[in-house]
């Protein structure tokens, strides 16, 4: 049985240790890291999972985005990290679904990410709702992914996926 918090600072390199564990040493050169430079993960999105005897299981990690000249905000999300030892347990689809559910509670109405179609597609992403976006290179177009939160939330909107401009956000909420 795991438990799911919100990731602490204190969590950190723990959940740092396990991306270098589960991903190659170069996952920081992707650019999706590009767009997380210098931005905290946002609080009360990013989780980690805890076992009965708080090791950590597994985390996932979001950060506020931008799309386009206008700027609507969306979350980035990844990346997902589940311990080699857990694996084929179902733990990446309860943080992926459980953190979907708190995207949505906190006002969120988009999230992009880039991964494979084939896993991602039960979660309700699909390359069809990213086909307006652009993202920066070099990233495989293909493994562009998004969902809408609410209906209509990709409604007009398209261009480039951007770093956030910085403003605050509190406790993971949507800004207004």
């Amino acid at each position: 049985m795991f438990q799911f918090t919100p990731e602490s600072p204190f969590d950190w390199y723990e959940v740092e240790y396990l991306l270098d564990t589960c991903f190659a040493p170069g996952r920081t050169a992707l650019s999706s890291y590009r767009l997380r430079d210098g931005i905290p993960p946002l609080a009360g999105l990013s989780l980690v999972a805890r076992d009965e005897y708080d090791v950590l299981g597994g985390s996932i990690r979001y950060w506020p985005i931008r799309i386009g000249v206008a700027g609507h905000a969306a979350l980035l999300l990844g990346p997902v990290a589940v311990h080699p030892t857990r694996q084929g347990e179902g733990l990446g689809a309860l943080l992926i679904n459980d953190s979907l559910h708190r995207a949505r509670a906190l006002g969120w109405s988009r999230v992009v990410l880039v991964g494979d179609e084939p896993y991602y597609k039960r979660f309700g992403f699909d390359r069809a709702t990213a086909r307006t976006l652009d993202y920066p290179p070099p990233t495989n177009p293909d493994r562009l992914l998004a969902q809408a939160l609410q209906p209509g939330a990709f409604d007009g909107v398209s261009g480039m996926v951007r770093k956030w401009d910085g403003a605050d956000l509190v406790q993971g909420r949507a800004p207004d």
